[in-house]
């Protein structure tokens, strides 16, 4: 081998490597209009409404406005009525999820037979979760729930029974009830993929086998639905977490339904209290990352479960 061929073959690799650093980065030049976007639009408001919290900021007093520290982050753990809140937000969201897991369950159960008018029936079942928030927040408040011309009190008319007042005499469950409704499909279609993508085979062997229906669905469903329960339970926690159409439009708040995001915009809105609604909104964007942090752990091992099956 002459001294020539050495020199180019220790100087190939570094000539190809400028062209495919210029590929590299050419293909991720679309992107870049997208990255640019979403920081403008998500990372600065954020980063914004963080430096707000830190400060004793009042609209209607602008030139008393002062560094707080922690002050405000203080206020929100420990005033009354922001604690109640966070335990209005806590119960709101644990009963909607648990609720609708559940519910769910059994409607992702009846729609894996096979059955006459099965796609037309999932179509019915997904439209609840389709409808605008406001729009399924007031037809629970104005078509079911009105005492006067409801439709829960028309049927409780027709077999002479009581006309209750929903909103007034349990304004929480009328609000929960509003939103088990919306998001039931959403998990039904979560864990009606993971029945499909159950093994025929394994089904058939267990059958074979001498398992009966719950025994199947105890030693064999369930356990394969774990990771498809836990995703549905941290996407709808994610989402309800932040709820705040169907509070504002059912109760406005009253009655004890004040959530976190409805308790920040009286904050903001009503008492012009910039830093401590913006504390208390920081506290709602932390404990969402918490739990979409979960989430994307439970997608990427569904991912490499799948792959794994490949």
């Amino acid at each position: 081998m002459t001294t020539t061929t050495v020199t180019r073959a220790a100087t190939a690799p570094r000539a190809a490597t400028p062209p495919v650093r210029l590929r590299a980065w050419a293909t991720r030049a679309p992107l870049l209009p997208a990255l640019v976007f979403m920081i403008v639009i998500t990372q600065l408001p954020f980063v914004a409404t963080l430096v707000i919290s830190f400060f004793d900021w009042n609209a209607l007093y602008p030139e008393a406005r002062g560094f707080a520290g922690l002050g405000n982050y203080a206020e929100v753990l420990t005033d009354p009525d922001l604690r109640r809140s966070v335990l209005t937000t806590i119960a709101l969201t644990a009963t909607v999820v648990l609720v609708s897991l559940v519910l769910g369950l059994c409607l992702a159960l009846l729609l894996d037979r096979p059955f006459r008018g099965r796609g037309l029936v999932r179509t019915l079942l997904i439209a609840p979760f389709l409808l605008v928030p406001v729009a399924a927040a007031l037809l629970w408040k104005h078509v079911l729930f009105n005492p006067e011309y409801g439709l829960f009190n028309g049927l409780l008319s027709l077999v002479g029974g009581p006309q209750p007042d929903w909103v007034s005499t349990m304004p929480l469950m009328a609000i929960e009830a509003s939103l088990i409704w919306q998001w039931t499909p959403f998990m039904m279609l979560i864990l009606l993929a993971g029945l499909q993508s159950r093994s025929p085979e394994l089904l058939e062997a267990a059958r074979i086998d001498g398992a009966g229906n719950w025994q199947i669905f105890r030693h064999m469903t369930l356990p394969h639905l774990r990771r498809y329960l836990e995703l549905g339970a941290l996407l709808g926690s994610i989402y309800i977490v932040q709820n705040f159409d169907a509070v504002f439009t059912i109760t406005s708040g009253g009655l004890g339904t004040a959530n976190l995001p409805y308790t920040v915009y009286q904050s903001f809105y009503q008492a012009h209290e910039n830093g401590l609604a913006s504390a208390a909104g920081v506290l709602v964007v932390l404990g969402s990352l918490v739990i979409a942090t979960f989430a994307l752990r439970v997608v990427s091992s569904l991912f490499r479960e799948e792959v794994s099956r490949a």
